[in-house]
């Protein structure tokens, strides 16, 4: 079976490796010369293209964003900077024999169903290279182009921008903090990029300005006693009382959890209303906002020729640029708009994954997702699955039932998030990961592994959901797995315990102390499963 990846980022790497497991046989194709995508920061600039990631610093800990079955090294930092990840894809691409299933400087130019799709669930593919095209049939295609293809900017929401005289542009466009040296900069919105762009604005600019409508809870990479805020937030136990506690309760315990940092609401950074609001990862910017470095404005109200309004602000602040972080559209221009239905930057995909109306079940997106946690395993976890479906060892539900779902899905988004350019792609990494784990049965059983290998389940259950639980069991089975989950944290541990201290104190006998109660604690929660 022959199947076609469109990108050689982080998803069309672990979808061509999930492809070759399978036995499928894998093209993919990149428009550019290398593998990595946009973790590709410094060839980028080099080349005079965007890049998304300012702050080119990961925002997921090593642990958290490995593939399953390819640990990171220990000794690599546990926030890894841009290089070193893309080093960690190219030694993946190595390791599993990727490069030579990958076509670069291929660009996808359009995919089409044959005309005997009902039957075959073919499609024609048709790649340019150099200039020329070349038109070819595959049995399948994984769609790996990411969400970071069309920049959204509403300026017709932003009156008075038509005069405004000074210089702006979408965050896409952003490649060095140079450009605002000595300027005074407005960063309207508050996703990631636009924070990152912020602090390293501030450090040049004259003054730097945040303006947002909704706020934004923030979180800091590093967690309780110094650990990385995911290895601490995205644990079983964790998303079991997320998951059970009623909604309102649920987040009123998360927001009272991240206000124990700072009070988001005397920063100005408390969101408008309970429960919604975006969550930011950023080490800076509280301790910038009260060093007078940044500082954070209501929604806009008006331009002027080289001012602001903001909403409930009666007088104009002076701004010489403005960057505009506003989100993406999403966009498959290589594709009819029949194949998948994107409606209000919104694409009905089943799991976010495969379109709900197609005949035959051949065509999937990867990726299209915004977990809070790492994309990696997330991608690699929809790419076995994806597999697995196009081979026919999984079946989807019929139609009316995934239609069902995936507007079911939006509506619960909108009421958790609260409807704003792409927060409908949002959702819960750990249950979404073990849903689909469920599908191609790679879900690791707590209860069954209490039994077989007590300090094995207790680690699963009550530490990082890292992937590797994942490598466990089922199709892809990896021997190395439950080694690298007994080791996660002497990985986390390494590169920042270089020193020491002379008589520190063994962990053994406090150890003793926690497995009893963790035992404990796991027998009665197991009692009401």
């Amino acid at each position: 079976m022959r199947v076609a990846v469109v990108g050689a980022g982080v998803s069309g790497l672990t979808a061509t490796k999930c492809c070759l497991e399978e036995g499928l046989e894998p093209t993919c194709f990149e428009q550019s010369r290398d593998i990595g995508g946009l973790w590709r920061y410094t060839e980028h600039i080099e080349a005079g293209r965007p890049s998304l990631y300012p702050s080119v610093i990961s925002n997921t800990s090593k642990e958290m964003s490995a593939f399953s079955d390819f640990p990171y090294p220990e000794d690599l930092p546990v926030f890894l900077p841009h290089a070193q990840l893309l080093d960690y894809l190219r030694s993946y691409a190595e390791r599993f024999g990727l490069r030579e299933h990958i076509k670069f400087g291929t660009t996808v130019v359009s995919i089409q169903k044959r005309p005997d799709f009902a039957t075959t669930g073919q499609w024609d593919v048709v790649t340019e290279v150099d200039g020329k095209q070349t038109s070819h049939v595959f049995d399948a295609v994984m769609v790996c182009s990411g969400n970071f293809s069309e920049p959204f900017l509403p300026l017709h929401c932003f009156p008075g921008i038509e005069r405004f005289r000074g210089q702006y542009f979408h965050s896409r466009q952003y490649k060095h903090p140079d450009v605002f040296q000595g300027k005074r900069v407005l960063v309207v919105g508050m996703g990631n990029s636009g924070v990152d762009i912020a602090v390293e604005a501030s450090r040049v600019a004259a003054k730097v300005t945040i303006c947002t409508s909704r706020g934004a809870w923030v979180l800091s990479r590093v967690f309780d006693h110094g650990y990385p805020w995911d290895m601490v937030f995205n644990t079983r136990l964790m998303s079991l009382i997320r998951n059970s506690l009623p909604g309102p309760l649920s987040q009123g315990l998360i927001n009272y959890r991240v206000n124990q940092w700072f009070n988001h609401e005397n920063y100005g950074l408390q969101p408008e209303k309970r429960g919604t609001g975006r969550p930011v990862l950023n080490d800076d910017l509280p301790s910038y906002i009260l060093t007078g470095r940044i500082t954070i404005k209501p929604g806009v109200k008006e331009f002027k020729d080289s001012s602001v309004v903001f909403r409930n602000c009666p007088e104009e602040e002076p701004i010489d640029i403005i960057v505009f972080c506003t989100g993406y559209n999403v966009s498959f221009p290589f594709l009819e708009e029949a194949v998948i239905k994107v409606e209000n930057k919104h694409a009905s995909l089943y799991k976010y994954v495969f379109p709900t109306h197609l005949q035959r079940p051949t065509l999937a997106v990867l990726g299209l997702i915004k977990p809070l946690g790492a994309i990696m395993p997330v991608t690699e976890m929809q790419a076995r699955w994806v597999t697995r479906v196009f081979k026919g060892l999984c079946r989807l539900p019929p139609q009316s039932v995934m239609e069902k779902e995936v507007n079911e899905k939006k509506k619960n988004q909108v009421r958790r998030f609260g409807l704003s350019f792409d927060e409908v792609l949002k959702t819960d990494c750990l249950v979404y990961m073990d849903k689909l784990a469920s599908f191609i049965g790679a879900k690791p059983s707590v209860l069954g592994l209490l039994c077989r290998d007590p300090w094995l389940a207790l680690t699963i259950f009550f530490g990082p959901c890292t992937p590797y639980q994942y490598r466990l069991g089922g199709p892809g089975r990896w021997e190395g797995a439950r080694q690298a989950i007994l080791t996660q944290w002497d990985r986390t541990l390494k590169p920042t315990r270089t020193r020491v201290p002379a008589g520190s104190s063994s962990p053994c006998p406090s150890l003793l102390t926690v497995v009893g109660f963790l035992l404990l604690l796991a027998a009665v929660v197991f009692c009401f499963q």
